[in-house]
Formats: structure tokens, C-alpha cells, sequence
């Protein structure tokens, strides 16, 4: 796969000459790019694939919901349907995908809206549901928007500076796209991330004149859904493990670290799983030779799932910032947002 990506060099070049043109556009205000009053926090990535902007949104949402009322905006990837939908308890994943469905049901008191189209998106919530804050997932790149406050994520293994243009490497953009981000977020660190090695990223990342936070994910210990069990009580089990999300390594870490015996199904990221693969996990799932078993997924796959299992259980992740950072990083938002009020 390396060796054919390194043939593809040329296409990157093209990729990289329309992407920067594009940037230099909207840079000298050639191309309109629209502002609003509230703030809107763009969060989002320069590399395709999972740099954990789902538990990014969501660590925002538990620091900002007690003094703001919120919205999220996302395209809803992977849906079937076009234009803006401000979800409701009846939508389905296919209908907005599994992020917006997650956070609508994870996040009672907030605003859930999807719509490709960023700028009417935004004028649509503003109209219905009056948000002070505005948090749009996954919209690094939508430039037709002007973010108050930009956090761009980076993967701990595969930082965009070690990267190349699509389709050779990973990148959406150039990595001086990193320019017009505010905060930069190191995710899916190890907990043991040592103070060298986090000055050593900083190092590489010192040309950007950002404020570099570094996070990992955590696993809460509670399992949930149709049935709940405990972390220490899966280690005691069969676990037949199902996920469609673009990184599942972390998970698999978690589960070996914690000696829970376990199967891995694997499907691709935002898969829609279909009547066949129902009926694949279900038979894997029987044939599992142990009394006691459990059928898990993450909690984005459950979203898709749940209605078509009935024996299934989820795990929640979080964000965590390493080093107790948190309130550096909690206060550095906090005074960023109140300045673009």
C-alpha cells in the first residue's frame, strides 16, 4: 500500500496546489467566508480519519453546557438524507448519522442539528433554538464559516507533521493549515507519555506559535446497554467485540491490558451494517463456547446497532488531558470564548 501511495506522489502535488489556492482565496477574502455573533468552535483535524473529535466534542460540551446554552452542528456523515435536520428522539443514524445521534441522546439539554451546508445550518439553529454557543464537529476544512476558535486534533502516532498530502499520505491539507488553529490538541496519547516525549512533539510543533495540550482517551468502567456490567466483571467473560470506527487499537489496548478474553469483529468506519452482517455477529456471537458472554461495541457503533441487537452493550470513552492540564486548557477556552462574545 506504501509503495503504491508513493506512485500517487504527483496527484499530491496537484491535491495540494487546488487546496492552497483555495486557502489563499478565502485568506484574501477572494472566496466569502460568514461570521456570526455567537461563538462558533470548530473542531475538527488535518488528516482523514479518527483523531478523537467525537470525546473532543463532548469534553467541550460538560465544560461549557453549565453556563451556556449549546448547539452542535455536524454534516451527519454517512446518512442517507440531504439539507438540515434538527434531530428529534425518532431519528435514526441513517437518517442523521451516528455522532449527531450520539450526542443528541447523550446530551439532553442541548441542540443536535445536521446539515452540509455549515452557514444555513448555523442560521437554522440560531432561528430555532437560540444558541449562546455553537460547535461545529468536523469542519476544519469549511471555510465558508469563520470560526470564533479553532481546535485542531492531532494523533499521538500519526501527527500531521509526519504526514503527506492525500492520496500519498493522509492529509486533507497542508500542514500549515495548522496556522489558523488557536489550540492544538495531541489526542490518543499514552497515559505514560513522559515529559521528554512531550517536549520533543512540542518541538516539532513549535513552529506554529500554539498553545499544544495532550489528551488520552479513557474508558469508563461501567459497561452499558441492554445489559451493564462492570470492568472487572468482563474480565470474568467471553466478549465478542463489534466495531466500525476508523481506530479501533485503542479499545483492543484496553481489553488486552485489562486481561478481558475477547473476539474482534472489524468493519470500516461509519459502516452500515447490513442483514448479513447482523446475522454473521449473531452466529459468531452463539457460537462463543463460554455460558458467559457479552456482545460489545463502542458507544458510535452502538448507535447504529442497538435496534438490531438486543443483546448488546457499549463502552463510553472520554478525553482527558495528561498532567493535569485540564484547567489550563478549561480556562484558556473559557477566556477565549468570553472574548468573542
Amino acid at each position: 500500500m506504501k509503495f503504491l501511495r508513493f506512485f500517487l506522489f504527483p496527484f499530491s502535488l496537484i491535491y495540494g496546489s487546488i487546496t492552497w489556492f483555495r486557502n489563499l482565496f478565502y485568506d484574501r477574502r477572494i472566496l466569502n467566508s460568514t461570521s456570526f455573533q455567537v461563538p462558533v468552535i470548530v473542531v475538527g483535524n488535518l488528516s482523514v480519519g479518527g483523531t478523537g473529535k467525537t470525546p473532543q466534542v463532548e469534553y467541550l460540551v460538560r465544560l461549557l453546557k453549565k453556563t451556556h446554552r449549546l448547539a452542535i452542528l455536524s454534516r451527519g456523515y454517512g446518512r442517507a438524507t440531504k439539507g438540515h435536520i434538527n434531530l428529534n428522539k425518532n431519528h435514526t443514524t441513517l437518517e442523521v448519522g451516528d455522532e449527531p445521534l450520539q450526542y443528541f441522546k447523550k446530551f439532553k439539554t442541548i441542540s443536535v442539528a445536521v446539515n452540509e451546508n455549515r452557514v444555513k445550518g448555523i442560521q437554522n439553529l440560531l432561528e430555532v433554538s437560540s444558541p449562546e454557543i455553537i460547535l461545529l464537529d468536523d469542519a476544519y476544512q469549511h471555510r465558508k464559516v469563520t470560526g470564533s476558535l479553532s481546535i485542531l486534533l492531532t494523533k499521538y502516532q500519526d501527527l500531521f507533521v509526519n504526514d503527506f498530502l492525500l492520496p500519498t499520505g493522509n492529509l486533507r491539507e497542508s500542514s500549515n493549515g495548522a496556522n489558523r488553529a488557536n489550540v492544538i490538541v495531541v489526542t490518543k496519547c499514552p497515559k505514560t507519555l513522559s515529559s521528554a516525549q512531550q517536549k520533543d512533539i512540542k518541538a516539532s510543533l513549535s513552529k506554529f506559535k500554539k498553545p499544544i495540550f495532550f489528551s488520552t482517551i479513557t474508558y469508563a468502567n461501567k459497561i452499558k446497554g441492554t445489559f451493564s456490567y462492570t470492568q472487572e466483571q468482563l474480565v470474568s467473560k467471553e466478549v465478542l467485540l463489534v466495531t466500525g470506527i476508523a481506530n479501533p487499537n485503542p479499545l483492543v489496548t484496553y481489553l488486552k491490558e485489562n486481561k478481558i478474553h475477547f473476539h474482534h469483529l472489524k468493519y470500516p468506519d461509519h459502516h452500515q451494517f447490513t442483514e448479513k452482517n447482523i446475522k454473521d455477529i449473531q452466529t459468531t456471537f452463539s457460537n462463543l463456547t463460554t455460558k458467559e458472554k457479552v456482545l460489545l461495541t463502542t458507544e458510535k457503533d452502538y448507535m447504529r446497532l442497538c435496534n438490531k441487537l438486543p443483546q448488546l452493550s457499549f463502552l463510553e470513552i472520554e478525553t482527558t488531558f495528561l498532567n493535569g492540564t485540564e484547567k489550563e486548557f478549561n480556562s484558556l477556552i473559557l477566556n477565549l470564548v468570553s472574548n468573542k462574545n
